[in-house]
Protein backbone atom coordinates (compact mmCIF):
# COMPACT_ATOMS: atom_id res chain seq x y z
CA UNK A 1 0.00 0.00 0.00
CA UNK A 2 0.85 3.63 -0.29
CA UNK A 3 3.89 5.12 1.93
CA UNK A 4 2.25 6.89 4.73
CA UNK A 5 2.30 10.87 4.33
CA UNK A 6 3.79 13.09 7.28
CA UNK A 7 1.08 15.00 8.29
CA UNK A 8 1.96 18.14 7.31
CA UNK A 9 -0.61 18.39 4.80
CA UNK A 10 -3.25 17.15 6.58
CA UNK A 11 -4.28 20.22 8.44
CA UNK A 12 -4.81 22.19 5.11
CA UNK A 13 -6.68 19.20 3.84
CA UNK A 14 -9.14 18.89 7.12
CA UNK A 15 -9.75 22.51 6.85
CA UNK A 16 -10.83 22.36 3.01
CA UNK A 17 -13.37 19.49 3.85
CA UNK A 18 -14.28 21.64 6.51
CA UNK A 19 -15.46 24.25 3.96
CA UNK A 20 -16.35 21.78 1.26
CA UNK A 21 -18.88 19.68 3.40
CA UNK A 22 -20.42 23.27 4.54
CA UNK A 23 -21.89 23.47 1.15
CA UNK A 24 -25.01 21.62 0.82
CA UNK A 25 -24.68 20.25 -2.62
CA UNK A 26 -27.04 17.73 -2.53
CA UNK A 27 -27.83 16.38 -5.93
CA UNK A 28 -31.39 18.23 -6.17
CA UNK A 29 -29.74 21.83 -5.32
CA UNK A 30 -27.23 23.98 -6.65
CA UNK A 31 -23.16 23.46 -6.55
CA UNK A 32 -22.28 27.09 -8.06
CA UNK A 33 -21.15 28.43 -4.45
CA UNK A 34 -19.06 25.55 -4.02
CA UNK A 35 -17.65 25.74 -7.53
CA UNK A 36 -16.83 29.43 -6.95
CA UNK A 37 -15.16 28.38 -3.41
CA UNK A 38 -12.88 26.30 -5.11
CA UNK A 39 -12.30 28.38 -8.40
CA UNK A 40 -10.77 31.20 -5.70
CA UNK A 41 -8.95 29.04 -3.79
CA UNK A 42 -7.38 28.15 -7.09
CA UNK A 43 -6.60 31.77 -8.14
CA UNK A 44 -5.15 32.59 -5.26
CA UNK A 45 -2.43 29.64 -5.69
CA UNK A 46 -2.03 31.37 -9.45
CA UNK A 47 -3.96 28.12 -10.90
CA UNK A 48 -6.82 29.04 -13.44
CA UNK A 49 -9.62 26.97 -14.01
CA UNK A 50 -12.67 26.45 -16.26
CA UNK A 51 -16.32 26.13 -15.37
CA UNK A 52 -18.78 24.16 -17.63
CA UNK A 53 -22.08 24.30 -16.61
CA UNK A 54 -25.25 22.56 -17.28
CA UNK A 55 -27.85 23.46 -19.59
CA UNK A 56 -30.14 24.80 -17.22
CA UNK A 57 -26.98 26.80 -15.78
CA UNK A 58 -27.43 25.87 -11.67
CA UNK A 59 -24.71 23.33 -12.07
CA UNK A 60 -21.36 23.12 -13.61
CA UNK A 61 -18.84 21.02 -13.26
CA UNK A 62 -14.39 23.00 -12.79
CA UNK A 63 -11.69 21.86 -14.70
CA UNK A 64 -7.87 23.49 -14.13
CA UNK A 65 -4.78 22.20 -15.16
CA UNK A 66 -1.30 22.28 -13.05
CA UNK A 67 1.49 21.88 -14.98
CA UNK A 68 2.58 22.02 -18.79
CA UNK A 69 -1.14 22.57 -21.17
CA UNK A 70 -0.02 19.36 -23.00
CA UNK A 71 -1.53 15.90 -23.42
CA UNK A 72 -0.94 12.97 -21.80
CA UNK A 73 -1.45 14.70 -18.44
CA UNK A 74 -3.77 12.53 -14.91
CA UNK A 75 -7.26 13.79 -14.68
CA UNK A 76 -8.23 13.40 -10.62
CA UNK A 77 -11.88 13.25 -10.89
CA UNK A 78 -14.34 14.01 -7.27
CA UNK A 79 -18.19 14.83 -7.82
CA UNK A 80 -18.96 17.87 -5.76
CA UNK A 81 -22.74 16.84 -5.32
CA UNK A 82 -24.20 14.67 -2.12
CA UNK A 83 -26.92 11.99 -1.41
CA UNK A 84 -29.69 13.99 1.40
CA UNK A 85 -30.01 13.54 4.69
CA UNK A 86 -33.88 13.99 5.02
CA UNK A 87 -34.64 11.30 7.12
CA UNK A 88 -31.34 10.43 8.83
CA UNK A 89 -30.71 10.67 12.57
CA UNK A 90 -27.42 12.48 12.89
CA UNK A 91 -25.48 13.14 16.17
CA UNK A 92 -24.25 16.16 14.91
CA UNK A 93 -25.14 19.19 12.05
CA UNK A 94 -24.32 17.28 8.38
CA UNK A 95 -22.81 19.92 7.19
CA UNK A 96 -20.56 21.12 9.53
CA UNK A 97 -16.65 18.94 9.77
CA UNK A 98 -16.89 17.24 13.56
CA UNK A 99 -13.71 15.87 14.34
CA UNK A 100 -13.63 12.82 17.17
CA UNK A 101 -11.35 9.79 17.56
CA UNK A 102 -9.34 10.12 14.76
CA UNK A 103 -12.88 10.33 11.91
CA UNK A 104 -14.15 13.36 10.28
CA UNK A 105 -17.80 13.50 10.10
CA UNK A 106 -19.71 15.39 7.71
CA UNK A 107 -21.97 14.74 4.66
CA UNK A 108 -19.96 14.11 1.79
CA UNK A 109 -16.57 13.45 3.74
CA UNK A 110 -16.11 9.98 2.63
CA UNK A 111 -18.70 10.51 -1.02
CA UNK A 112 -16.41 11.75 -2.01
CA UNK A 113 -15.20 15.52 -0.61
CA UNK A 114 -12.43 14.29 1.32
CA UNK A 115 -11.42 13.04 -2.24
CA UNK A 116 -11.58 16.58 -3.45
CA UNK A 117 -9.74 18.31 -0.05
CA UNK A 118 -6.82 16.28 -0.57
CA UNK A 119 -6.24 16.99 -3.91
CA UNK A 120 -7.08 20.79 -3.66
CA UNK A 121 -4.75 20.52 -0.44
CA UNK A 122 -2.19 19.47 -2.85
CA UNK A 123 -2.73 22.00 -5.55
CA UNK A 124 0.53 24.18 -4.31
CA UNK A 125 3.12 21.58 -3.85
CA UNK A 126 1.86 20.35 -7.34
CA UNK A 127 2.48 23.53 -8.74
CA UNK A 128 5.91 24.29 -7.46
CA UNK A 129 7.14 20.62 -8.67
CA UNK A 130 9.08 20.28 -12.35
CA UNK A 131 5.93 18.51 -14.00
CA UNK A 132 6.87 16.82 -17.11
CA UNK A 133 3.36 15.90 -17.99
CA UNK A 134 0.17 17.89 -16.54
CA UNK A 135 -2.55 16.98 -13.38
CA UNK A 136 -5.93 18.19 -13.88
CA UNK A 137 -8.46 18.54 -11.38
CA UNK A 138 -12.13 17.77 -12.50
CA UNK A 139 -14.70 18.33 -9.96
CA UNK A 140 -18.31 17.52 -11.23
CA UNK A 141 -21.66 17.25 -10.96
CA UNK A 142 -24.79 15.08 -10.39
CA UNK A 143 -22.52 11.92 -10.05
CA UNK A 144 -25.35 10.70 -7.31
CA UNK A 145 -28.30 10.68 -10.01
CA UNK A 146 -27.02 10.69 -13.18
CA UNK A 147 -23.13 10.51 -13.75
CA UNK A 148 -23.67 13.46 -16.50
CA UNK A 149 -21.39 15.73 -14.60
CA UNK A 150 -18.39 15.20 -16.32
CA UNK A 151 -19.73 14.16 -19.75
CA UNK A 152 -19.33 17.67 -21.21
CA UNK A 153 -15.87 18.10 -19.91
CA UNK A 154 -14.87 14.79 -21.67
CA UNK A 155 -16.03 15.84 -25.19
CA UNK A 156 -13.66 18.35 -25.31
CA UNK A 157 -10.85 16.25 -24.25
CA UNK A 158 -8.10 16.66 -27.71
CA UNK A 159 -10.46 19.66 -28.82
CA UNK A 160 -9.54 22.70 -26.65
CA UNK A 161 -8.49 21.12 -23.71
CA UNK A 162 -5.67 18.73 -23.32
CA UNK A 163 -6.11 14.92 -23.91
CA UNK A 164 -5.18 13.32 -20.56
CA UNK A 165 -3.67 9.84 -20.94
CA UNK A 166 -5.19 8.40 -17.64
CA UNK A 167 -7.83 9.38 -14.87
CA UNK A 168 -7.91 8.62 -11.43
CA UNK A 169 -12.03 8.54 -9.95
CA UNK A 170 -11.16 9.24 -6.50
CA UNK A 171 -14.15 6.91 -5.52
CA UNK A 172 -14.15 5.46 -1.74
CA UNK A 173 -12.61 2.22 -2.08
CA UNK A 174 -9.38 2.52 0.71
CA UNK A 175 -7.13 2.87 -1.40
CA UNK A 176 -7.33 -0.23 -3.39
CA UNK A 177 -7.27 0.05 -7.04
CA UNK A 178 -10.20 -0.68 -8.66
CA UNK A 179 -10.80 -1.34 -12.58
CA UNK A 180 -13.77 -3.04 -12.67
CA UNK A 181 -17.78 -1.63 -11.52
CA UNK A 182 -21.45 -2.53 -12.64
CA UNK A 183 -23.21 -0.37 -14.50
CA UNK A 184 -26.34 1.26 -13.71
CA UNK A 185 -29.77 1.96 -15.38
CA UNK A 186 -32.82 3.44 -13.71
CA UNK A 187 -36.12 3.33 -15.10
CA UNK A 188 -40.03 4.27 -13.72
CA UNK A 189 -42.86 2.38 -14.93
CA UNK A 190 -46.49 4.12 -15.20
CA UNK A 191 -49.41 1.28 -15.63
CA UNK A 192 -52.63 3.26 -16.95
CA UNK A 193 -55.61 1.50 -16.73
CA UNK A 194 -59.39 2.49 -15.81
CA UNK A 195 -61.14 3.58 -12.73
CA UNK A 196 -64.70 1.44 -11.87
CA UNK A 197 -66.40 0.47 -8.74
CA UNK A 198 -64.11 -2.64 -7.04
CA UNK A 199 -67.53 -4.44 -6.84
CA UNK A 200 -67.48 -4.56 -10.76
CA UNK A 201 -63.82 -5.22 -12.03
CA UNK A 202 -64.45 -5.78 -15.11
CA UNK A 203 -66.03 -2.28 -15.93
CA UNK A 204 -62.21 -1.17 -15.60
CA UNK A 205 -58.75 -2.32 -16.03
CA UNK A 206 -56.95 -1.95 -12.19
CA UNK A 207 -53.52 -0.59 -12.68
CA UNK A 208 -52.55 -1.86 -9.53
CA UNK A 209 -52.91 -5.01 -10.62
CA UNK A 210 -51.07 -4.51 -13.55
CA UNK A 211 -48.00 -3.23 -11.45
CA UNK A 212 -47.89 -5.98 -9.79
CA UNK A 213 -47.93 -8.35 -11.96
CA UNK A 214 -45.00 -6.37 -13.40
CA UNK A 215 -43.02 -6.26 -10.63
CA UNK A 216 -43.25 -10.04 -9.99
CA UNK A 217 -42.10 -10.64 -13.47
CA UNK A 218 -39.52 -8.12 -13.10
CA UNK A 219 -37.97 -10.19 -10.10
CA UNK A 220 -37.92 -13.39 -12.17
CA UNK A 221 -36.44 -11.76 -14.73
CA UNK A 222 -33.50 -10.54 -12.31
CA UNK A 223 -33.55 -14.17 -11.42
CA UNK A 224 -33.18 -15.65 -15.01
CA UNK A 225 -30.27 -13.15 -15.52
CA UNK A 226 -28.64 -13.24 -12.07
CA UNK A 227 -28.54 -17.33 -12.68
CA UNK A 228 -25.92 -16.51 -15.58
CA UNK A 229 -23.58 -15.31 -12.60
CA UNK A 230 -20.73 -13.40 -13.08
CA UNK A 231 -17.84 -15.78 -15.06
CA UNK A 232 -15.04 -12.98 -13.92
CA UNK A 233 -15.68 -14.38 -10.35
CA UNK A 234 -15.11 -10.82 -9.02
CA UNK A 235 -18.32 -9.32 -7.85
CA UNK A 236 -20.45 -9.15 -5.14
CA UNK A 237 -23.07 -10.49 -5.28
CA UNK A 238 -21.48 -12.33 -8.07
CA UNK A 239 -24.48 -11.60 -10.86
CA UNK A 240 -26.28 -8.92 -12.35
CA UNK A 241 -29.01 -7.58 -10.32
CA UNK A 242 -32.91 -6.50 -10.29
CA UNK A 243 -34.03 -3.92 -7.80
CA UNK A 244 -37.54 -1.83 -7.13
CA UNK A 245 -37.41 0.68 -4.73
CA UNK A 246 -40.99 2.29 -4.80
CA UNK A 247 -44.23 1.85 -5.97
CA UNK A 248 -47.45 4.52 -5.64
CA UNK A 249 -50.89 4.14 -7.24
CA UNK A 250 -54.71 4.20 -6.76
CA UNK A 251 -56.75 6.25 -5.12
CA UNK A 252 -59.07 4.60 -2.76
CA UNK A 253 -59.43 0.91 -1.57
CA UNK A 254 -62.64 0.16 -3.41
CA UNK A 255 -61.56 1.73 -6.60
CA UNK A 256 -60.10 0.40 -9.66
CA UNK A 257 -56.72 1.75 -9.84
CA UNK A 258 -56.57 4.35 -13.06
CA UNK A 259 -52.34 4.87 -12.36
CA UNK A 260 -49.76 2.91 -10.46
CA UNK A 261 -46.02 3.44 -10.86
CA UNK A 262 -42.88 1.88 -9.52
CA UNK A 263 -39.34 2.99 -9.54
CA UNK A 264 -36.63 0.20 -10.09
CA UNK A 265 -33.19 -0.42 -11.17
CA UNK A 266 -30.60 -3.01 -13.23
CA UNK A 267 -27.21 -3.27 -12.06
CA UNK A 268 -25.53 -4.91 -14.68
CA UNK A 269 -22.08 -6.64 -14.69
CA UNK A 270 -19.41 -5.80 -17.40
CA UNK A 271 -20.54 -7.46 -20.43
CA UNK A 272 -24.34 -7.39 -19.59
CA UNK A 273 -26.31 -5.52 -21.93
CA UNK A 274 -27.55 -2.18 -19.29
CA UNK A 275 -30.79 -2.38 -20.86
CA UNK A 276 -31.21 -6.12 -21.35
CA UNK A 277 -34.04 -6.31 -17.50
CA UNK A 278 -36.11 -3.82 -19.66
CA UNK A 279 -35.91 -5.17 -22.68
CA UNK A 280 -37.34 -8.19 -20.97
CA UNK A 281 -39.72 -6.34 -18.93
CA UNK A 282 -40.93 -4.51 -22.20
CA UNK A 283 -41.78 -7.90 -24.13
CA UNK A 284 -43.84 -9.10 -21.04
CA UNK A 285 -45.59 -6.08 -20.80
CA UNK A 286 -46.46 -6.18 -24.13
CA UNK A 287 -47.12 -9.95 -25.09
CA UNK A 288 -48.97 -10.56 -21.65
CA UNK A 289 -50.30 -7.40 -19.27
CA UNK A 290 -51.06 -4.98 -21.81
CA UNK A 291 -53.35 -7.40 -23.77
CA UNK A 292 -55.25 -8.19 -20.54
CA UNK A 293 -56.11 -4.79 -19.93
CA UNK A 294 -56.92 -3.83 -22.73
CA UNK A 295 -59.45 -6.36 -22.56
CA UNK A 296 -61.70 -4.00 -20.43
CA UNK A 297 -60.21 -0.78 -21.08
CA UNK A 298 -58.87 -0.21 -24.79
CA UNK A 299 -57.35 2.82 -23.30
CA UNK A 300 -55.01 1.28 -21.36
CA UNK A 301 -51.26 1.58 -21.44
CA UNK A 302 -47.69 0.29 -20.31
CA UNK A 303 -44.88 3.27 -20.93
CA UNK A 304 -41.40 2.50 -19.20
CA UNK A 305 -39.31 5.83 -18.73
CA UNK A 306 -35.73 5.43 -18.66
CA UNK A 307 -34.30 8.33 -16.21
CA UNK A 308 -30.45 7.07 -16.70
CA UNK A 309 -28.15 4.15 -17.95
CA UNK A 310 -24.57 4.75 -16.30
CA UNK A 311 -22.09 2.78 -18.58
CA UNK A 312 -19.74 0.22 -15.97
CA UNK A 313 -16.13 -0.04 -16.12
CA UNK A 314 -14.74 -2.75 -17.85
CA UNK A 315 -10.94 -4.00 -16.81
CA UNK A 316 -8.21 -2.90 -19.36
CA UNK A 317 -5.32 -4.98 -18.07
CA UNK A 318 -1.91 -2.71 -18.64
CA UNK A 319 -3.91 0.34 -19.01
CA UNK A 320 -1.85 3.62 -18.61
CA UNK A 321 -4.45 3.88 -15.22
CA UNK A 322 -4.22 0.02 -14.14
CA UNK A 323 -0.23 0.77 -14.69
CA UNK A 324 0.15 3.65 -12.83
CA UNK A 325 -2.32 3.17 -10.01
CA UNK A 326 -0.76 0.06 -8.87
CA UNK A 327 3.12 1.18 -9.10
CA UNK A 328 1.72 4.00 -6.93
CA UNK A 329 -0.27 2.55 -4.24
CA UNK A 330 2.46 -0.59 -4.67
CA UNK A 331 0.24 -3.39 -5.31
CA UNK A 332 0.24 -6.13 -7.43
CA UNK A 333 -3.80 -6.46 -8.41
CA UNK A 334 -6.71 -5.10 -9.08
CA UNK A 335 -10.57 -5.34 -7.30
CA UNK A 336 -13.93 -4.96 -8.78
CA UNK A 337 -17.10 -3.47 -7.37
CA UNK A 338 -20.50 -3.04 -7.01
CA UNK A 339 -21.30 0.51 -7.38
CA UNK A 340 -21.11 2.75 -10.00
CA UNK A 341 -19.09 5.74 -10.43
CA UNK A 342 -18.20 8.21 -13.51
CA UNK A 343 -16.01 5.99 -13.86
CA UNK A 344 -17.85 4.15 -17.14
CA UNK A 345 -18.35 8.13 -19.04
CA UNK A 346 -14.34 8.44 -18.84
CA UNK A 347 -14.15 4.57 -20.43
CA UNK A 348 -16.79 5.29 -22.89
CA UNK A 349 -14.75 8.66 -23.65
CA UNK A 350 -11.39 6.85 -24.93
CA UNK A 351 -9.60 7.73 -21.94
CA UNK A 352 -8.25 4.83 -19.51
CA UNK A 353 -9.36 4.70 -16.23
CA UNK A 354 -9.86 3.46 -12.49
CA UNK A 355 -10.92 4.24 -9.46
CA UNK A 356 -8.89 4.94 -6.16
CA UNK A 357 -9.96 7.12 -3.05
CA UNK A 358 -9.53 7.07 0.26
CA UNK A 359 -12.80 5.86 2.60
CA UNK A 360 -14.60 2.84 2.99
CA UNK A 361 -17.65 3.19 0.71
CA UNK A 362 -19.53 1.25 3.88
CA UNK A 363 -19.46 5.09 5.28
CA UNK A 364 -21.07 6.35 1.89
CA UNK A 365 -24.64 7.70 2.26
CA UNK A 366 -25.03 6.90 6.12
CA UNK A 367 -25.96 8.84 8.44
CA UNK A 368 -23.10 10.39 10.65
CA UNK A 369 -20.63 9.53 7.56
CA UNK A 370 -16.97 9.54 7.93
CA UNK A 371 -13.74 9.18 6.67
CA UNK A 372 -10.81 8.29 8.85
CA UNK A 373 -7.56 10.49 9.60
CA UNK A 374 -5.50 7.20 8.37
CA UNK A 375 -6.90 7.75 5.33
CA UNK A 376 -6.87 10.86 4.68
CA UNK A 377 -3.06 10.56 5.00
CA UNK A 378 -2.79 7.40 2.81
CA UNK A 379 -4.70 9.60 0.48
CA UNK A 380 -2.22 12.52 0.86
CA UNK A 381 0.89 9.73 0.11
CA UNK A 382 -1.01 8.85 -3.02
CA UNK A 383 -1.14 12.44 -4.20
CA UNK A 384 2.59 12.92 -2.88
CA UNK A 385 3.75 9.92 -4.95
CA UNK A 386 2.15 10.91 -7.82
CA UNK A 387 3.65 14.64 -8.44
CA UNK A 388 7.01 12.43 -7.95
CA UNK A 389 6.31 10.24 -10.55
CA UNK A 390 5.29 12.86 -13.32
CA UNK A 391 8.27 14.58 -12.32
Amino acid sequence: MTRPAPAAGLDEAVAILSRLISFDTESSKSNLELIAWVEAYLADLGIASLRVPNADGDKAALFATIGPPSDGGIVLSGHSDVVPVAGQIWASDPFTLRAADGKFYGRGSCDMKGFCAIVLAMAAHWRDLPLKAPLHILISYDEETTCLGPVDTIARFGHDLPRPRAVIVGEPTMMQVVDAHKAVATYRTIVTGREAHSSKPALGANAVQGACELVHELYAIGAQIAAAGDASGRFDPPASTVHVGTITGGTARNILARECSFHWEFRALPGVPVDLARQKLDAYARDIVLPRMRLTAPEADIVTQTEIEVPGLAPEPGSAAETLALRLTQSNHTHAVAFATEGGRFQAGGVATIVCGPGSIDQAHQPDEYITEAQVLAGLAFMADLGRDLC
